[in-house]
């Protein structure tokens, strides 16, 4: 029979949306599906620090819910009262004066990400990013419709952009913008001293818009570590993004926060793109955030980072005996990243390597397929975030595993 109105037509998803999963929720949900049977899973795959939100942002949290504090809709960028308590952070971990009015609280830093991008690059302009890198970068980016451009950062570079890379990018063609993290993720390597700064000098002379990723900020080892580890792009320029979250120091992952120190010149685009894609960050979540800037919630974080510093040192005194190969320094974040060449052994490449580790002994990694499309079929990322002991307890059935090949 014929339908009413002819025969319908093809439909078909549009050609930006076509980017590939995010290899880490692949990871989680096999982890998830092998826990369902009964079996013991030490997951080293993704970035969600165990000790969850500090005390007194649980606490906070259980009361807005129930004290009759409202709940509804805030303001497109944030609670006042969040904003501020971020501007006192930066006057507090980095002696910079960054005005309220800057300050945008977003729904995790993905929405900050996706905000930024929208607000500063026009579709089909060229953003560079270092190679490997967070995947999230390159196929929001891509799902926008800009193009990029992508920088190999290998050991050579300590896995991160420099400024003759840039320059001979941007050469090419002219680069609208440039996103760099320190620490990053995959690798965990920061900026050398003074290196950012040169960096953000360098795309504001350019007319290149900076977008400065500073999760990690306050988990630093080694050298690097100070009462609050790394630089902000901001103390050098204030044309930048700066991108942040309350996910990693203060262990806030499923509470979906983040924020942005947006620039003078794009905040109004920025906030009603705010208004119009979100409303406005969860509101029961931002209450529960002002307490992340207490004293007790600094110690809970730096307490946190202790024992990443810990699990970072047992990873670290057994790579003779891992025998991985390339490994980045890890100077900040909570990962190690490194090649697996020596050990892949029958296995085509280090997807099928960790998929068959996750069922031989139950311990899941990151497959660095995601991070760098490239080279990334021989190496993997493991993260700290899960503690010292279950990080080496992992460390024991890895090289089990390696051991029985």
């Amino acid at each position: 029979m014929t339908a009413p109105f002819g025969s319908p037509k093809a439909l078909k998803v549009a050609a930006r949306a076509q980017v590939p999963p995010f290899e880490v929720m692949t990871v989680l949900r096999k982890v998830s599906e092998l826990r369902a049977t009964g079996r013991d899973v030490i997951s080293l795959c993704a970035g969600e620090p165990a000790s969850g939100a500090p005390s007194g942002v649980r606490r906070r949290g259980a009361e807005v819910v129930t004290d009759g504090t409202p709940l509804g809709y805030s303001n497109a960028l944030g609670l006042t009262e969040l904003r501020e308590a971020l501007s006192g952070h930066y006057q507090r971990c980095y002696g910079l004066d960054v005005p309220v009015d800057n300050v945008a609280i977003t729904t995790g830093s993905s929405g900050a990400f996706l905000l930024s991008f929208l607000s500063a690059f026009e579709a089909g302009e060229r953003v560079a990013l270092a190679r490997p890198g967070y995947p999230a970068y390159k196929n929001i980016l891509t799902a926008l419709d800009l193009h990029v451009v992508e920088l190999d950062c290998g050991p050579a570079e300590r896995f991160q952009p420099t400024v003759a890379q840039l320059a001979e990018a941007h050469a090419e063609a002219p680069l609208a913008g440039l996103v760099v993290a320190s620490p990053a993720n995959p690798t965990g390597t920061m900026f050398a001293p003074g290196q950012l700064a040169e960096i953000a000098a360098w795309c504001a002379r350019e007319g290149v818009r900076l977008v400065s990723d500073e999760i990690y900020h306050g988990i630093t080892f080694g050298s690097e570590a100070e009462e609050w580890g790394g630089d902000c792009a901001w103390t050098t320029d204030r044309s930048g993004l700066v991108v942040s979250s309350f996910s990693k120091f203060w262990g806030m992952t499923g509470w979906r926060l983040g924020w942005a120190l947006v620039p003078d010149d794009l905040i109004d685009a920025f906030e009603a793109l705010a208004g119009n894609l979100a409303l406005c960050p969860p509101v029961p979540a931002q209450h529960a955030a002002v307490e992340a800037f207490s004293e007790e919630s600094y110690a809970e974080g730096r307490a946190a980072m202790a024992d990443y510093a810990e699990a970072r040192a047992v990873v670290l005194a057994r790579l003779d005996d891992l025998g991985w190969v390339d490994v980045a320094p890890a100077d900040g974040a909570f990962y190690v990243y490194a090649r697996i060449t020596p050990v892949l052994g029958e296995f085509a490449d280090s997807r099928a390597w960790a998929d068959a580790l996750l069922a031989a002994e139950g311990v899941a990694v990151t497959p660095g397929v995601d991070f760098d499309h490239v080279h990334g079929d021989q190496t993997i990322r493991i993260s700290l975030a899960a503690g010292r002991a279950a990080v080496d307890q992992a460390l024991t059935r890895i090289l089990r595993f390696q051991n029985a090949r």
